[in-house]
């Protein structure tokens, strides 16, 4: 390279740190992520990845907000309004339906989360599939960890791409 010109050289290659697009390159990598370890140790243990990855930071925000509100176990309505307060800027949920029996409440829910945007764009990561069980897993053990519920599941029903949300059943079971 001899004798190189450093600023020269700079202003040709010209690219500022404020021209990142961050959430782009996450989406690369995530889609990447998601299909290699597909590819090299398939289905099962890809969905058991993402869903530990999920269930470590529901743990993490379960022992938060014992520790922030002083108790260790909630109501379901109570835990509920106090996680989905902690994780505003990351999901938007509106509750849509509540059905109640002697068994369960299923809570049916319009969910617009922090991985959509990232999903919606990669050919191969899709609303509702593999890369959502993270979030599968932060839920169902956040609210298992602040109640007294002994099973709680999420699980995706639909799309729904006019309002931008994913349609969901939150289900907590007596």
């Amino acid at each position: 390279m001899g004798d190189i010109n450093i600023d020269e050289l700079n202003k040709k290659i010209n690219n500022p740190k404020k021209d990142f697009a961050s959430l782009k390159g996450f989406e690369i990598i995530a889609e990447n992520l998601v299909y290699k370890i597909y590819d090299l140790f398939g289905r099962n243990a890809l969905l058991s990845m993402l869903y530990q990855i999920g269930k470590g930071t529901g743990e993490t925000i379960s022992k938060r907000i014992k520790e922030k509100y002083g108790k260790d176990v909630f109501e379901i309505d109570e835990a509920l309004q106090i996680l989905l307060k902690e994780l505003k800027n990351y999901y938007s949920v509106q509750i849509k339906d509540i059905e109640v029996s002697k068994d369960k409440i299923r809570l049916i829910i319009e969910n617009r989360c922090f991985l959509r945007d990232p999903i919606k764009d990669r050919e191969r990561l899709k609303l509702g599939k593999a890369f959502c069980r993270i979030n599968k897993g932060y839920f169902e053990t956040a609210f298992t960890d602040l109640t007294k519920i002994k099973k709680v599941d999420i699980n995706y029903l639909e799309n729904d791409e006019e309002k931008d949300v994913c349609i969901e059943e939150l289900v907590f079971y007596f």
